[in-house]
Formats: structure tokens, C-alpha cells, sequence
């Protein structure tokens, strides 16, 4: 792929064999330059091998300076973004009488701050241009907590607030900011093995083209919220 693509930008942070997989093979089908953000870029390597359209690049949300160093090298290599996809998170859990601070901690960072710096890192060239995409993936937690997810709901709760903040303020300027609950267990080979129902399990590819349909929404009617879940699950 030639420096400075002529294919609209699409950066997915948060890659690994289920969503983010998912969500890059989509954006890059519909003919998409694709930044791949992994704070380990052994998997995304090999995955932006696979397509021509593809870059992996080493970033750890948690970093301000290699999310600054990140994005300006993106912007160089593939021009400025037109979608970002934040799909970054931690899978701390825990009472809170168990969870080690840091951990509490952690999980708020990777979720809300890493994600708004990331904005942040995208928002210019999206407002210069008047048009722009920011999708986060959200869970069930970021509604509702449990007992075990006392590290894990206070950030995807912080951080669908965020968003809401971004959309309700990018959104008049021709910037889209949208969340997807994502309710359920995602199917992958050991969930297949275990013998359970697969109609228990939302498919990565299913969640993806709802994630490109928000990115690629008429502004005429935006969604910010769009919850996803298996037809058998109880809610």
C-alpha cells in the first residue's frame, strides 16, 4: 500500500481474533485504508498480512505519547482518519473488596482516558473537514453493574458518558459519535468446543456490519446508542 492512501482512512484500537478482527476485515472489504492499534502488534501483523490494505502499528492506550506518536505516523503513512474505531479494553473482575487499586485503576484508563485521547487525536482533521466517524464498543456494564464488575462497569459507564459528551459536542460540527452495547458472549473456537448452544453467542461479523452501518449513517438520521444481543439472550 503506497504512502498517503488514496482510500478512506479507518483505524481499529483494540485488535485481537474476535471484534477487532471482525471490524477491520469489514472496513477494509468496503475499501478502506486500515490502521491496525494493538498495544502488542504480534496478532495485528499478522492479520494486516492477509490484506493489502492493512498496517499494524504497536500502541498501549495507556501511553499518552505512543497514542501522539501513533496517530501522526498514521496520518503520514495513510492521511488523515475518517473512522475511528475504539474498541480498547481491559477484562478486570472482581468484588470490590478484591480488586487490587491498580487494577480499578487501569481498567478506567484503557476505557475512558485512552479513548479520549484517541478522539482527541482524530477530532482535528474530522472537524476541519466537517465529516468523520468515532464508534466505541461498548457492554453491558456500561449500564449496568455486578458485584464482580465493580472495575469493569465504572469504566465502560465513564466512558459511554464520554461519548455522549463527544457526540452531543461533534456532532453539530459533521462528526459522528455513536455506541454499541455489546449484550452478550461473542462466539470464538473454545465457545464452539464447549458444546453450548451457538444461537447463545452474537458472531464478530454481525456486530461488524452493524459498526459500519453507524460509521456510514446518513446525517439526516444518526444513531448514538445501538444495543446488540443473541435473539435467545435475556435482557
Amino acid at each position: 500500500m503506497n504512502n498517503k492512501s488514496p482510500r478512506p482512512v479507518c483505524v481499529v484500537v483494540g485488535v485481537g481474533p474476535g471484534n477487532g478482527r471482525a471490524f477491520a476485515a469489514r472496513f477494509a472489504d468496503a475499501g478502506y485504508a486500515v490502521a491496525l492499534l494493538a498495544r502488542s502488534n504480534e496478532y495485528s501483523t499478522a492479520l494486516a498480512a492477509e490484506f493489502d490494505s492493512m498496517r499494524a502499528y504497536a500502541c498501549d492506550v495507556t501511553d499518552a505519547a505512543a497514542i501522539t506518536q501513533t496517530f501522526a505516523q498514521i496520518k503520514a503513512e495513510l492521511g488523515p482518519v475518517d473512522v475511528l474505531l475504539y474498541n480498547a479494553g481491559s477484562g478486570t473482575w472482581g468484588t470490590f473488596d478484591e480488586l487490587a487499586d491498580e487494577a480499578f485503576e487501569t481498567a478506567w484508563k484503557i476505557n475512558v482516558l485512552g479513548f479520549l485521547r484517541c478522539a482527541r487525536a482524530v477530532a482535528g482533521s474530522m472537524r476541519e473537514r466537517g465529516r468523520g466517524a468515532i464508534v466505541v464498543s461498548g457492554a453491558t456494564a456500561s449500564l449496568r453493574g455486578k458485584p464482580f464488575t465493580a472495575a469493569f462497569a465504572q469504566a465502560k459507564a465513564a466512558q459511554r458518558s464520554l461519548a455522549q459528551s463527544l457526540a452531543r459536542q461533534l456532532g453539530p460540527e459533521g462528526v459522528h459519535v455513536a455506541l454499541v452495547i455489546i449484550d452478550g458472549p461473542i462466539a470464538n473456537p473454545s465457545r464452539a468446543a464447549s458444546g453450548k448452544d451457538p444461537d447463545e453467542f452474537l458472531e464478530a461479523d454481525d456486530i461488524a456490519a452493524t459498526v459500519y452501518h453507524l460509521a456510514t449513517q446518513a446525517r439526516s438520521a444518526w444513531s448514538f446508542e445501538v444495543d446488540l444481543r443473541p435473539f435467545r439472550e435475556s435482557w
